[in-house]
């Protein structure tokens, strides 16, 4: 491959040219491409306007506070040259521009005809060969339908948008095409997006060494405020009743869709795609997939909790535990603490049934094979998706490099395949920029670390101040927990915005290579910073204590020890803040905030006293769309709902054995979280750019990287955190639960005891502090169990792996089907090849009959 610098020609009315052959360059748009389409020059696509610029002129005042009057205007100066240069570029580019200017100026941009098949032939962009008839149905329909159960799921939805036999756009086979006698309505409203978004993206408005190209660095550098696509539409139903089918799109989604009385409805699901592109309806799509999914996970949840209830009032240990008065004398809890009764924790150890018990075992194999299920029946269901939705092969095939990438790439490279100027970003320059935000990584990890163990010394000491109080472990506990939480919300914010700066300093080639460095990135922290305390409890916490007379030390405090109920218990309460308390401040947020800021910004946005503006009677200004659109909120895409819902999958699945109700929590919150999504995206959101996808992208080998690292997790929770496995053991050595608690109880050494009262601790220890004969045995059990856990819980998650394909058999043959029909329709000699072909197996004949 022959490598050269880019041609950067700052005077240059082109977008982003890399090479002097228009007709072989990827990424360039020169006026002499359009003479092709030369014939349809007064053609002009008959819609309203496909996207909206936005500046403000007015100067804001906190603005002017931080700097000097000089600088301020000499900055405007450049913005307003900048605006012009932009603007220039674009119409030279071929876009029709309209201006609406008050103290706000809007500049309604939209492309013509040529511009719209050349840049859809540029982009691979997909349209229709023929309408596909096979009908649509889901697994629970037909479910249901077997076992001969109405579907209350089930509803009418109008306008579906019909599917389609497609393949990839080229204007000389125009007439081939699905539609191709409307050129109004021939490329869809998103498709029309798509294309003027491409072209924001690539045009430069200044130099372009300094990287002052697109669209993005114009609205970050301030220049313009705002820049979107338009809703169709307002999303209230008319006030006087009409046909359904009347309706437009955001009324279809608002009615059908973003209600709360829809929450036990099917999402409509090719409504959503049809609006906002296939990458924000895969992600419902999963969404919704994934809460149906919990719902056999919450029931069986829910009983494996209600048989802790009712282990609580049988179980045998437990009343020996209630019942033994001053039986057994407890060693202190710190230095300066004093000695305690066990049966004082009565209630508390009771409490710790309700999450260690027999069941959990179950409950852990249930929950590894649910989340292997599921990730593989997904695969099968977002297999569907995207071949209904035309993006099954677009990772692989039709995805074009970023255009910031195109802009910025110091050189270009000619592709093998197909010999075109390509842009170019050296690998090794890369490579070093990646390792550089791997640093970065470690570092933040560093500090997450560095507050665990502030946290874990915060409990300690504060368990040593209010060491007199009945409930000293449990406030450290609690508010230690509620402080990690804290702690947690904003490291993730600060963590969050330096890996933005990072992956877009790497320079990514596709949109999904982007996404997938940025979140990978994020998740990593993530994982340290929302998991790094409940594994400490799980794995570490009471495990280097020591025992009384030769206690461990972390900074001269005395290592941090279970509770006498046991470390799962604490465990469960973490669990319960981090993921209950994250969930319900998230949901608060996403209710309460994007309300407050739509008031806010309308606030800011009254319109001046000049402003002609006619009242309705109702008293409402009538807003024209695009002041009405800019007054919602920026959409910031789908990162922060994909990492939620993934933690608390880590969340239902790693740490499962100490909560059998954390799936329960995640189903309630999961049918909140579809309604308001679905409520931001339509009411309160401006529309995003449509982006395609051909899955759910990294998300999901992050969750099967979840769901094999819960195994492990619970099996090692079973064996070394929960006392199923002691109580099996005592129960096999003698028979019955009786004297359990003693045996749990070790005695403390002579030289400890500071009088001649003894005391008692937990551990298997023989007088003198040595491990004794049953600790080894039961280290073997535990060491076995782990092992024999994880294989056979692993090697029937391969037996379901192999049993579910990833592919229908229906879906192969339709991708089969489609790639004919899009042979047939591109082929450039369809008659000549049919006559040659006749002519070939004609002479094939003769032949055979010559010879015979």
């Amino acid at each position: 491959m022959m490598k050269r610098k880019k041609n950067l020609v700052e005077d240059s009315s082109t977008l982003i040219a890399l090479s002097d052959h228009p007709e072989q360059t990827y990424g360039s748009l020169e006026i002499s491409i359009f003479s092709e389409f030369d014939q349809h020059e007064d053609i002009v696509v008959n819609v309203s306007s496909d996207f909206v610029l936005v500046w403000e002129e007015s100067v804001n005042p906190l603005k002017l506070a931080e700097s000097d009057e000089v600088s301020s205007g000499s900055s405007r100066d450049t913005h307003r040259k900048w605006r012009t240069e932009f603007l220039s570029r674009l119409q030279t580019a071929g876009l029709h521009q309209e201006t609406v200017c008050n103290s706000t100026t809007y500049v309604l941009l939209s492309a013509p005809w040529n511009v719209l098949c050349y840049y859809a032939e540029e982009i691979s962009l997909r349209v229709p060969l023929q309408v596909v008839t096979t009908p649509i149905s889901n697994w629970s329909e037909k479910i249901l339908e077997k076992l001969h159960i109405p579907n209350i799921m089930a509803q009418d939805v109008p306008n579906l948008p019909p599917d389609y036999y497609t393949c990839q756009f080229h204007t000389n086979k125009l007439e081939r095409f699905l539609g191709h006698e409307n050129k109004d309505t021939f490329f869809k409203t998103t498709q029309r997006h798509q294309i003027l978004y491409e072209i924001l993206a690539r045009t430069p408005y200044g130099s372009l060494k300094r990287g002052e190209v697109g669209i993005g660095r114009l609205v970050s550098e301030h220049v313009l405020t705002a820049a979107f696509p338009l809703h169709e539409g307002q999303f209230e139903m008319p006030k006087t009743p009409e046909d359904p089918q009347s309706l437009n799109m955001r009324q279809i989604l608002h009615h059908y869709w973003a209600r709360w009385a829809c929450w036990r409805k099917y999402q409509p699901l090719d409504h959503i795609r049809e609006y906002f592109g296939e990458k924000i309806a895969l992600y419902f799509a999963w969404l919704g997939f994934y809460t149906g999914w919990l719902l056999p996970a919450a029931v069986v949840g829910f009983i494996i909790f209600l048989f802790g209830i009712w282990l609580m009032v049988t179980d045998v240990a437990a009343e020996e535990l209630c019942s033994s008065g001053n039986a057994f004398v407890m060693c202190p809890l710190c230095n300066i603490c004093s000695y305690w009764n066990l049966s004082s924790i009565c209630y508390t150890y009771k409490a710790g049934l309700l999450f260690d018990n027999g069941g959990t075992v179950f409950f852990s194999i249930f929950m590894s094979l649910w989340a292997v299920t599921f990730l593989e029946y997904w695969k099968r269901t977002s297999s569907i998706l995207s071949h209904r939705w035309d993006c099954s092969e677009f990772e692989e095939i039709e995805e074009r490099p970023r255009p910031e990438f195109t802009a910025l790439a110091p050189m270009t490279v000619r592709n093998p395949v197909t010999g075109a100027e390509e842009p170019y970003f050296p690998e090794t320059q890369r490579l070093s920029r990646t390792i550089t935000g791997n640093m970065v990584i470690i570092l933040m990890i560093a500090i997450v670390l560095i507050f665990l163990i502030a946290i874990i010394l915060y409990r300690t000491i504060l368990s040593i101040i209010i060491y007199r109080s009945q409930n000293a472990g449990r406030i450290a506990s609690l508010t230690g927990s509620m402080l990690n939480l804290l702690v947690i919300l904003l490291l993730s914010r600060l963590y969050t915005y330096l890996a933005q700066i990072l992956t877009r300093w790497e320079m990514h080639r596709t949109q999904t290579k982007y996404e997938n460095a940025f979140i990978l990135k994020v998740f990593i922290f993530q994982f340290v910073n929302f998991y790094s305390s409940p594994v400490y409890i799980a794995f570490f916490k009471g495990r280097f204590v020591g025992y009384p007379g030769n206690y461990n030390t972390l900074l001269g405090i005395r290592n941090e020890d279970c509770g006498a109920s046991g470390c799962l218990i604490e465990l469960a309460q973490e669990l319960l803040v981090i993921m209950v308390g994250k969930q319900v401040i998230s949901n608060i947020q996403e209710f309460v905030l994007p309300k407050l800021k739509t008031w806010w910004h309308r606030r800011k946005l009254k319109p001046a006293p000049s402003q002609e503006l006619i009242d309705e009677p109702d008293g409402q200004p009538d807003l024209s769309p695009w002041e009405a659109n800019y007054q919602l909120l920026v959409c910031e895409g789908l990162f922060d709902e994909y990492l939620e819902m993934v933690l608390q999958f880590g969340f239902i699945t790693i740490f499962v054995a100490a909560c059998p109700l954390a799936p329960f929590f995640a189903l309630i919150n999961n049918w909140v979280e579809v309604r308001l999504d679905a409520q931001k995206f339509v009411c309160e959101y401006r529309r995003p750019v449509v982006e395609r996808a051909q899955d759910i992208g990294i998300w999901l080998t992050i969750l099967k990287f979840i769901s094999y690292l819960a195994v492990i997790s619970n099996a090692f929770l079973i064996s070394f955190t929960s006392d199923f496995l002691p109580r099996l053991y005592y129960r096999y050595t003698t028979g019955s639960m009786r004297g359990y608690i003693n045996f749990t109880l070790s005695v403390a050494p002579a030289n400890f005891t500071q009088s001649y009262m003894t005391c008692r601790y937990r551990g298997l220890r023989d007088d003198k502090g040595q491990p004794t004969q049953d600790y080894y045995h039961l280290l073997a059990i535990r060491l076995s169990f782990v092992i024999i856990f994880e294989h056979v819980v692993l090697l029937i998650g391969r037996i379901i792996d192999w049993m579910v394909p990833d592919i229908p058999e229906e879906v192969e043959i339709k991708i089969k089907r489609e790639h004919y029909m899009a042979k047939e329709a591109l082929a450039e000699n369809q008659h000549w090849t049919a006559v040659h072909f006749s002519l070939f197996s004609h002479i094939l004949s003769l032949m055979s009959f010559s010879s015979h």
